[in-house]
């Protein structure tokens, strides 16, 4: 309606001021409802030329769009396990910090892990007690064997120095060598006993030890996970657990946790893809949203995405016709406040309308521009305002839409 008017009072009435004052027609004689046109042909023709000139310049030069919104990120509430809730801490609304504790769910069979665990530590250690007193008795045997060794090689040399006086037989002496070889073979046993139960002392206990600790470990982080801890300092909502209710990873969450701060900080806007090549970082923006009305929000274009998400493609078993992307996306833009604090008390979600505006400045202050750039870029910055009051218009009727029109 702005552009209409403006390229009428260039077009339309310079044109009715020549008709009326040159030619000397009149409105309602030779100007009238049936030869309006073919009076006014011309500026009626130039007006919707420049119209429509106008309005494709303001919106492709300085963009708006509906689809703002400040968007913000949720955390799902999710135990790591299966299992049944025992004791709930908080209830919906809940301010927590991170760390606080939200929920417990049954953790009978942990425990038991835990004690098992507890149980089979101390089984080791009891075993390496053991294993010394059996260091200690393995000594014993060895001195034992190494006694009886020396006792028969003792009595063999005795006979050997008889065999040669004929005192004894030599089958004696057989058997007496019989004997210290015997003899020297237990103590071999008892000494191979003695590194058997130091290897157990050194080596195996140990490990089992180790493993059995592991083990606890294991079972302890079983434990702490039947405890289920806020990540991050935020509002719980939509948590109506219960005690008695099962929770499932896979199936059932337990409700939603909205981090502090979340969505405070910026707005995200889709534009048409038709401004991929105007959008650029840096570039003022205004915006005015529902949750804040009667209010012009001065941003800033910090972050334009490369890519537009109505694109993509995911592997599946099935061959993707082009067909099936032929909608749109929309360009993503994301906008922060031009001056700290502007989006205080928004609340997060709000939906808004945002306008970028494209700056020329640096364009205009080369020494090589040419007469007629100079001149369209300078109409390229001063269509921005009509776009401004537009802005300013539809944040005075928003909330009258909403309310009144809108059946609210």
């Amino acid at each position: 309606m702005f552009e209409l008017i403006l390229c009428s009072l260039l077009t339309v009435f310079p044109d009715y001021l020549f008709r009326r004052y040159v030619q000397g027609k009149r409105i309602g004689r030779e100007i009238n409802l049936y030869t309006m046109w073919y009076e006014l042909r011309w500026g009626i023709t130039a007006c919707l030329v420049l119209t429509v000139s106008l309005i494709t310049l303001i919106f492709y030069y300085h963009p708006s769009t509906k689809n703002v919104s400040a968007v913000f990120r949720t955390v799902t509430i999710l135990p790591e396990t299966v299992g049944r809730v025992a004791e709930v801490f908080v209830g919906i609304n809940a301010k927590v910090k991170a760390g606080d504790p939200l929920f417990r769910l049954d953790s009978s069979a942990q425990e038991a892990a835990v004690e098992t665990a507890k149980r089979q530590i101390a089984e080791t250690d009891a075993e390496a007690t053991v294993a010394q007193t059996d260091l200690a008795a393995a000594d014993g045997l060895i001195q034992q064997a190494q006694s009886a060794y020396q006792q028969a090689l003792d009595e063999l040399e005795m006979k050997q120095q008889l065999v040669k006086k004929d005192v004894v037989s030599i089958r004696e002496v057989e058997r007496l060598q019989n004997a210290v070889d015997g003899r020297k073979g237990g103590i071999d046993a008892a000494v191979a006993s003695k590194r058997t139960i130091e290897t157990k002392i050194s080596s195996l206990l140990p490990a089992q030890k180790a493993s059995a600790q592991a083990a606890l470990a294991q079972a302890q982080v079983d434990l702490d996970k039947t405890l289920v801890r806020a990540g991050v300092a935020g509002t719980v909502q939509q948590f109506t657990l219960r005690p008695g209710d099962i929770v499932n990873t896979m199936i059932r969450p337990a409700g939603i946790l909205v981090p502090e701060g979340a969505g405070r900080g910026v707005l995200i806007a889709g534009f048409g893809q038709i401004e991929a090549q105007v959008m650029k970082e840096g570039m003022i923006a205004e915006a005015t949203c529902i949750g804040k009305p009667f209010t012009i929000l001065p941003l800033v274009v910090t972050q334009v995405q490369d890519v537009i998400a109505a694109g993509q493609l995911r592997p599946t078993d099935q061959l993707i016709d082009v067909q099936q992307l032929a909608q749109g996306g929309t360009l993503t833009v994301f906008l922060e406040p031009l001056y700290p604090g502007e989006l205080d008390g928004l609340p997060p979600g709000s939906s808004c309308i945002a306008n970028a505006y494209t700056n020329n400045h640096d364009a205009l202050a080369a020494k090589d521009i040419g007469t007629l750039q100079w001149v369209f870029l300078h109409v390229v910055d001063t269509v921005g305002l009509v776009h401004a009051m537009i802005l300013r218009i539809q944040a005075l009727l928003l909330p009258v839409q909403t309310l009144v029109l809108g059946g609210h």
